[in-house]
């Protein structure tokens, strides 16, 4: 009778802790929207059992969860399955159809998508909104992303600096590139893939109005490839008018996404200037008494870390013109404006940002003071 009053205390407790658990974490990672837009934190590239991942399809849904995602994408290699001994499915959607069950009864919008593999100049290429990923599987690649496109497909480049595809770390945008931009069969290009940041696809994106792209590129763990490492995983922040499938595929197809691993952000000034924008919170904006140095409290209401540099004519009291707002943290400024003042434009230059190669973008903020 003890032991049957134990096992029911047991399975009574576990139902409770079932209906309070959450998936989320203390490693979510957070982003502010922008006037207009709802900003969408997404993964849409990563891998499991099902191609040359690690995992399974579930897994990489909790994992998401986890980081608070709002929008995945598990895009297996069509052309390559290494664990097909013991995996021998043939159907290439089976992956998302396994995903799909496990996110069906939670707040995350899974997005359909292939990885179209080849050699160079082909390269590796994501296709995302794609009905039936088995047609994509044919010999000839044009073949294959004029099927994607058939589709409906979003089709981005991925990690073109890939040493493995080009010895020099370089991207190389070859004729058949060009070819697939110019029939609207490539729209987006990875500027960040896993810890790799590519100046020179960033410069290809904006000479070819391609979306730029961040991502994880997960084959293993994230714990074990990112978080352990101390580093968040890369992400692409979408800015889409509702959280809908339809108006996140009218976003990237529109080229509204900022870029995002640890407190890199690169994206388009258009997009990047805005979140910036959003990132940064007031909490106080006062004179210290008897002096003319202005106490300003800046509050980092995102995942990474915000680093600036000081772009206004006043000076700051004992602090170097550059800083950093640690994420979800404060940073009080000690401004010398000489005089006192009701009005002032805080600029700032980004310097984990950039909106073209070694550029970065000038932000400003028009602040009422306090009387």
């Amino acid at each position: 009778m003890k032991f049957q009053s134990l096992v029911i205390a047991f399975f009574a407790v576990s139902h409770l802790m079932a209906q309070e658990h959450t998936h989320q974490s203390s490693r979510a990672l957070e982003f502010p929207n922008i006037p207009g837009y709802t900003t969408l934190k997404t993964d849409l590239h990563q891998h499991t059992v099902f191609s040359d991942g690690n995992v399974w399809p579930n897994i990489r849904v909790m994992e998401a969860l986890r980081d608070n995602l709002d929008v995945i994408s598990l895009t297996e290699h069509i052309e390559y399955q290494p664990h097909k001994e013991d995996i021998p499915h043939p159907d290439r959607n089976r992956s998302y159809e396994i995903a799909l069950k496990e996110a069906q009864n939670h707040d995350l919008i899974l997005v359909h998508g292939s990885e179209i593999t080849r050699q160079a100049p082909v390269g590796h290429n994501n296709a995302i909104f794609i009905e039936d990923a088995n047609p994509l599987l044919v010999d000839d690649a044009v073949n294959s992303f004029a099927e994607a496109k058939k589709q409906g497909a979003f089709v981005f480049w991925n990690h073109p600096a890939w040493y493995a595809q080009s010895p020099k770390g370089n991207p190389v945008l070859s004729d058949f590139q060009k070819e697939r931009i110019n029939k609207g069969e490539l729209h987006g290009i990875e500027v960040i893939n896993t810890g790799d940041y590519s100046e020179e696809s960033l410069a290809l994106a904006l000479e070819n109005n391609l979306t730029i792209m961040g991502t994880s590129d997960i084959h293993g763990l994230i714990d074990w490839d990112y978080i352990e490492k101390g580093h968040t995983r890369p992400i692409t922040l979408v800015f889409a008018k509702e959280r809908t499938v339809e108006s996140l595929k009218e976003a990237l197809f529109a080229g509204r996404t900022v870029a995002v691993f640890n407190s890199l952000l690169v994206g388009k000034t258009e997009n990047l200037v805005p979140l910036l924008n959003a990132s940064v919170k007031f909490e106080k904006a006062k004179y210290i008494d008897n002096t003319t140095i202005l106490e300003i409290t800046l509050r980092n209401v995102t995942s990474s870390d915000l680093i600036f540099e000081n772009q206004m004519p006043y000076t700051f009291y004992s602090s170097s013109p550059v800083f950093t707002i640690p994420a979800g943290g404060t940073k009080t400024l000690q401004i010398k404006t000489l005089e006192k003042i009701m009005d002032l434009t805080l600029k700032l230059k980004a310097l984990g940002a950039y909106v073209a190669p070694k550029e970065h973008p000038i932000v400003s903020w028009n602040i009422r003071l306090e009387e």
